[in-house]
């Protein structure tokens, strides 16, 4: 509703005006003076967004995935624990699962590699710099297949995570897949209804290869592991039945006082064979790290303390820095450490 303010008219004369009217003007000093007339609007203005924030949206938000996603790359490359918050062990089991590949290649760096894409796209769609000679209209239609690949791939992993993995959190899974869903969603924002219906065909055929191309995956890792996924070892205790030379609990004394420790697992013949060298007096004064506590299973990652060793397997001895794989002898154990029989700890 727009109203108008009309400023007062000065008259001298005993002339009246009337709205409407035509205004006459005289040479006479008693003219009429009309001030400026200003129309103004009893409505606030809306501010309008400004131009091409999805895009830099879009690309804000995957750059985001893409630091994620480097970060467990790079964590699956070293063979590293990633930090979780939320889920503690039961996150490192999922991330470090068969279902963390994809024909072989790790998960994280498929999603680095199509963060990165997006994340390119939207910066060069909101700088309005396309590279290598793309138009507008081809550059949304690669960045909709992209987010459409991602959020359908998500959406496939939560209902593995769901199935799978019941009782466990994974942070960085919900975290990715929130981010894979807000990129499709400002994605349709962006391009318009009209835009998207035309191309829902599209989207329907790249979400479906999605889902089959990583349905095939796992269910080619399933069958090529199918007998190892029936491996589960609960813990036991190894039972030494030989007794003790005092050579060998005087050298077990004093590689204890040194500081040397022995790797191994309770399902190693090798580590129970060691054992059995020392005897069962000394076996128990060895500083014996056992690398699987709570048993095995297929997936079941070592201890920390075993995993920052960087063992290539067992038993393995580490003394004074020096690192010995498999079953040594006693006098091989007693040199490397500088055990002297004439000096016993006490």
């Amino acid at each position: 509703m727009a109203t108008f303010t009309f400023a007062t008219l000065s008259l001298s004369s005993s002339r009246v005006f009337v709205p409407g009217a035509p205004i006459l003007y005289h040479r006479s000093p008693n003219r009429i003076r009309l001030l400026p007339l200003r129309c103004s609007s009893s409505e606030p203005e809306t501010a309008m967004p400004p131009a091409g924030w999805t895009q830099k949206l879009i690309a804000g938000v995957a750059g985001i995935g893409f630091l994620e996603t480097s970060y467990l790359t790079y964590l699956k490359i070293t063979g590293s624990d990633a930090f979780c918050a939320v889920g503690g062990g039961t996150c490192s089991d999922i991330l470090d699962s068969d279902y963390a590949l994809v024909f072989g290649v790790p998960l994280p760096l498929i999603g680095m590699a199509a963060y990165g894409l997006v994340a390119a796209l939207g910066l060069q769609l909101a700088s309005k710099k396309l590279r290598f000679g793309i138009s507008k209209s081809n550059a949304q239609l690669v960045l909709l297949g992209a987010t459409t690949s991602m959020a359908a791939a998500s959406a496939y992993f939560l209902y593995i995570l769901t199935t799978k993995f019941s009782g466990s959190s994974c942070s960085y899974c919900l975290l990715s897949a929130f981010l894979s869903f807000t990129l499709f969603l400002v994605t349709l924002k962006d391009l318009g209804f009209q835009e998207v219906y035309k191309h829902l065909g599209v989207q329907l055929l790249v979400a479906s290869l999605v889902i089959l191309t990583l349905n095939t995956s796992y269910s080619n890792s399933k069958s090529a592991s199918s007998s190892l996924a029936e491996i589960e070892l609960p813990y036991y205790a190894t039972e030494i039945t030989t007794p003790s030379s005092p050579f060998a609990l005087s050298l077990a004394r004093y590689l204890h006082s040194i500081g040397a420790k022995m790797y191994g697992a309770f399902w190693c013949s090798h580590c129970q064979e060691q054992k059995e060298m020392f005897g069962r007096e000394a076996a128990k004064e060895l500083d014996y790290v056992e690398c699987f506590p709570e048993g095995y299973r297929t997936g079941t990652k070592m201890i920390k303390a075993c995993i920052d060793a960087k063992l290539e397997g067992f038993p393995t001895w580490i003394i004074n820095g020096q690192v010995l794989s498999g079953e040594q002898e006693l006098s091989e154990l007693a040199q490397v450490s500088g055990y002297d029989e004439s000096v016993q700890p006490s």
